[in-house]
C-alpha cells in the first residue's frame, strides 16, 4: 500500500481527474480526494476536473469547484488519476502527461498494473472510494469527506447487493456513518431516486428490450433521436443496465447508446455464470467481472452479432 502525503510530499500544484462519463464511484471520489488534499495540504494548489458529472451528486462538497477538461491548462506536481487508467481521463488527458509525477488509484481488473508512475490498484475492492479510503490519514477525514466517500461505496456496490461487497467494504460502511450524516437519505437520493425523464427513458428502454439466447441475454439500445427527444445526456441514463439485469433467467444485460454515426457506448451486467469484463475487453473496454463497458461501431444488429458471439463462446466454456 502506498502513502499517499508522502507520495504527494511537498507537491506545489496538485491535479485531479477521473474517467469520461463519471459515474458515482468516480465523481465522488474526485471530489473527496479534492476536500482531503485542501485539508492535509493547505499550501498546495489543488484542482479538479471531470467531464459533465450526473446532476445527482452536484451536492457532494466541492462540486462547484470541478472544471472542464476542454481548453484547460496548467503545469503539474503531482496528477491523481482515480477510477480509470490515464488514457480514459478524455480531453484532460494531455495536460495529465505533463505532470511531474501521476499517481494512479483504481480497482479495474482491466488497468490491474496501473498507469501512472506511481501505482495502487486493488481490483477486489468495491469501488475506487473504497481504495483511496484505506490511504487516508483519519486525522484529516471529516463528515464531508466521509459523505462522499460512502455515496461513491454504495453506487459502485449497488448498495452492497453486488458481488464485490466484502467484509471490508461493509467494515468501512459502518465506520463511515459514525460521521453522523444522512446515510439513508443518501441512499434515496444518489441510488435510488430518478426524475421524470429518467423514468421515462427507463420505461422506454425495458418496453423496447429483446431477450435472446434462449432467453439468457437481454438488449436495448436508446438511439440519438430518442435522446434528442427527451433532451437526455448519457448521465440520465444511469441504472437502466442493472433493471435490465433484473430480468428472470438473464445472464447476462446488455445496454447500448448511440453517440455517433453507427457508434454505441456499450455497458454490460451479468450474474455469476459470466465474466463481461472479458467480454469487454475483447472490443477495446474493461471493467469488472459483473460489470464492465467498451465502444462499439457498426449498426445496432452488428454490435448486438458480434457481442453474441463472445458471449454465447464464455457460456458455454
Amino acid at each position: 500500500m502506498i502513502n499517499l502525503l508522502e507520495e504527494i510530499g511537498n507537491a506545489a500544484s496538485i491535479g485531479i481527474t477521473g474517467h469520461i462519463r463519471p459515474d458515482g464511484d468516480c465523481t465522488a471520489a474526485v471530489l473527496a480526494a479534492y476536500q482531503y488534499l485542501r485539508k492535509a495540504k493547505p499550501d498546495a494548489s489543488v484542482r479538479i476536473f471531470l467531464e459533465d458529472i450526473p446532476t445527482i451528486y452536484g451536492g457532494i462538497a466541492g462540486a462547484d469547484r470541478l472544471e472542464s477538461g476542454e481548453g484547460a491548462d496548467g503545469q503539474f506536481d503531482v496528477f491523481l488519476v482515480l477510477d480509470c487508467s490515464v488514457d480514459r481521463t478524455g480531453p484532460i488527458e494531455k495536460l495529465v502527461r505533463t505532470a511531474d509525477k501521476i499517481i494512479n488509484i483504481d480497482h479495474h481488473v482491466s488497468n490491474s498494473n496501473g498507469s501512472g508512475h506511481v501505482n495502487h490498484v486493488v481490483p477486489s475492492a468495491s469501488s475506487v472510494c473504497e481504495v483511496l479510503y484505506e490511504l487516508l490519514d483519519k486525522q484529516y477525514v471529516d463528515r464531508q469527506i466521509a459523505e462522499a466517500i460512502y455515496i461513491g461505496i454504495i453506487n459502485d456496490c449497488g448498495v452492497f447487493q453486488y458481488s464485490n461487497t466484502s467484509r471490508r467494504t461493509m467494515e468501512i460502511a459502518g465506520e463511515l456513518i459514525e460521521y453522523g450524516f444522512p446515510f439513508a437519505d443518501l441512499i434515496q437520493k444518489t441510488f435510488y431516486e430518478k426524475t421524470y425523464v429518467q423514468n421515462q427513458l427507463m420505461g422506454r428502454a425495458l418496453l423496447e428490450s429483446i431477450l435472446f439466447m434462449d432467453g439468457r441475454c437481454i438488449v436495448s439500445c436508446i438511439d440519438r433521436k430518442t435522446m434528442e427527444f427527451y433532451g437526455a445526456k448519457p448521465k440520465h441514463l444511469d441504472g437502466i443496465v442493472s433493471q435490465l439485469r433484473n430480468t428472470r433467467g438473464v445472464d447476462c444485460a446488455i445496454f447500448m447508446y448511440e453517440v455517433g454515426c453507427m457508434e454505441y457506448k456499450v455497458s454490460l451486467r451479468s450474474n455469476a455464470k459470466l465474466n463481461v469484463a472479458r467480454v469487454a475487453e475483447q472490443f477495446g473496454g474493461g471493467g469488472h467481472v459483473r460489470a464492465a463497458g467498451c465502444t462499439m461501431n457498426g449498426t445496432f444488429h452488428d454490435v448486438v452479432n458480434n457481442l453474441s458471439a463472445v458471449i454465447e463462446e464464455l457460456l458455454e466454456a
